[in-house]
């Protein structure tokens, strides 16, 4: 008896007086047909009994807070211990949930790039932080050492408000002394601040222009290195890229491109700071499903490729079809599959330059998408609902390419090139829409982007992270968030997992 469990007279729902003794410490497996009793006996009746025993030996103060369950329909239970349950039935209450949402690593992950990953501008792909007078100094220094110790012309922009005329903007920088302008347009003038030798000027006297730049240029600065001789301008030849642009928001100042603080609910999916607005945090939007539209890619377009179009109702719209193919000369008793993706693009598309069937019907080809929006306009109707379900399925968001996250999350990457180089496949790298810069640029930025690391398989996500050194200054909590992301991964690593998504 002190190494078995003994059940007598179980009567939980379908259980007929059932009496039995299991042994205790081994992996037990309860088979049966459907409506046997298996999940009576085992969760409703061993189950419910163990963790109602183990419940009761709290004190009355702390059962108030626990879950307590009912005394099952049995005579006796004897010999059982403490019992935890996984329930058979799916927990998952969102489709958004993924692995890395159910075992809280997406949590850890969002407070860490929070904290610890840096800004990459979307437009030019360089890097975006605050500029402060003390790092601008130091970077001008290190700028003018390569760029042959220039004289520099420090000059902050201001704008030109509607209500203001240039004559007024000039005549109130006047009475603040400053009347030397570096260059003039019709809404915005720069001013020139003050002009130096960077490597023979005072460091007080050059931070102290910065700061008044700074301020009076709500932030900005331009600097303009200059030869000896050389007139004023927009675009230095020591540089050949115009001027050095610095900012103390999180602004992109070649690009004038502004950015929001980083905050863990911006690269939460679950959150509407960070979720992509088109798909609002799923990756998937419904739409129409070329693959339901075109079954048969042995048909030919004569031969009735385009599926919905072969009914009475529509088989006009197929006419169209084939008389604009004849006007373009595109094929059409050619099987579907051996167009060319252009081809392809034009039936599907239809021909560039189509407004509205009124302005450019009938002299463009209107496609098949549009005839599908057409279709939409009419969903009202019951059977043009029913015709546009037969051709719906859910596709990746073309707004995020299925990363759920808003461009400027995306834009924030954590740790360095090598880190990111060691755990990616070549061509690894995710581009996201919205982002201006080259595929080539993207290869060479440091890091990864949070989308970057759920796609990555979970071994080399663990290797990742045991590779990264986080940038200084970061305080000890963002040490100890790091030690638990390890952790968890390692876990998932000896489960077997395969990814986070």
């Amino acid at each position: 008896m002190n190494n078995t469990i003994h059940v007598a007279g179980a009567r939980q729902n379908n259980l007929k007086n059932l009496t039995l003794e299991l042994p205790a410490n081994e992996l037990i497996v309860v088979t049966g047909v459907s409506g046997s009793g298996k999940s009576s006996l085992v969760f409703d009746t061993l189950y419910a009994e163990g963790q109602r025993r183990y419940v009761e030996t709290f004190s009355p103060y702390a059962r108030q807070f626990l879950d307590r369950m009912d005394k099952p329909l049995v005579d006796a239970v004897e010999g059982i211990p403490p019992a935890i349950a996984i329930d058979q039935t799916n927990p998952v209450r969102t489709s958004r949930s993924t692995v890395g949402t159910m075992t809280e690593l997406n949590d850890h992950l969002k407070l860490l790039f929070a904290r610890a990953a840096h800004l990459r501008c979307r437009g030019c792909g360089r890097g975006v932080a605050r500029d402060t007078p003390d790092t601008i100094h130091a970077d001008l220094l290190a700028r003018g050492r390569a760029a042959g110790d220039p004289r520099v012309i420090i000059t902050f922009p201001v704008p030109v408000p509607k209500n203001f005329s240039v004559a007024e903007v000039k005549e109130l920088l006047k009475r603040q002394g400053y009347t030397r302008l570096h260059s003039e347009q019709q809404d915005l003038l720069e001013v020139v601040q003050d002009r130096v030798r960077l490597a023979s000027a005072e460091r007080a006297r050059i931070v102290e222009a910065l700061e008044a730049a700074l301020r009076i240029g709500q932030g900005r600065v331009n600097i303009y290195p200059r030869t000896e001789g050389e007139g004023a301008g927009h675009r230095s030849p020591v540089t050949g890229h115009g001027p050095w642009r610095y900012s103390t928001d999180l602004h992109c100042a070649d690009c004038n491109i502004h950015y929001r603080d980083p905050t863990p609910s911006l690269f939460s999916f679950n959150s509407p700071v960070g979720a992509c607005e088109a798909c609002r945090g799923f990756g998937r939007v419904i739409g129409v499903d070329y693959g339901l539209v075109i079954p048969d890619e042995g048909k030919t377009l004569r031969g009735g490729a385009i599926r919905p179009w072969q009914t009475e109702s529509y088989r006009g719209w197929n006419d169209d079809l084939i008389q604009y193919a004849r006007k373009r000369g595109m094929p059409i008793d050619t099987p579907w599959r051996e167009l060319t993706e252009a081809q392809r693009r034009w039936v599907l598309e239809g021909d560039e330059g189509w407004v509205s069937w009124r302005k450019s019907w009938p002299g463009k080809w209107y496609g098949v998408a549009r005839f599908f929006k057409w279709l939409e306009t009419k969903a009202y109707k019951m059977h043009i609902r029913v015709l546009l379900s037969r051709y719906r399925a859910y596709t990746p968001c073309a707004a995020c390419d299925g990363a759920r996250l808003k461009t400027d999350a995306l834009a924030w990457r954590l740790g360095t090139k090598a880190n990111a180089d060691a755990v990616l496949a070549p061509s690894g790298r995710f581009l996201p829409q919205g982002m201006r810069f080259s595929a080539d640029t993207l290869e060479w930025l440091p890091g990864l982007t949070l989308h970057d690391l759920v796609l990555l398989p979970i071994a080399r996500a663990c290797a990742f992270f045991e590779s990264i050194a986080l940038p200084a200054p970061l305080d000890e909590a963002t040490e100890l968030l790091l030690e638990e992301i390890r952790a968890r991964f390692g876990y998932l690593v000896k489960v077997g997992l395969g990814y986070l998504t």
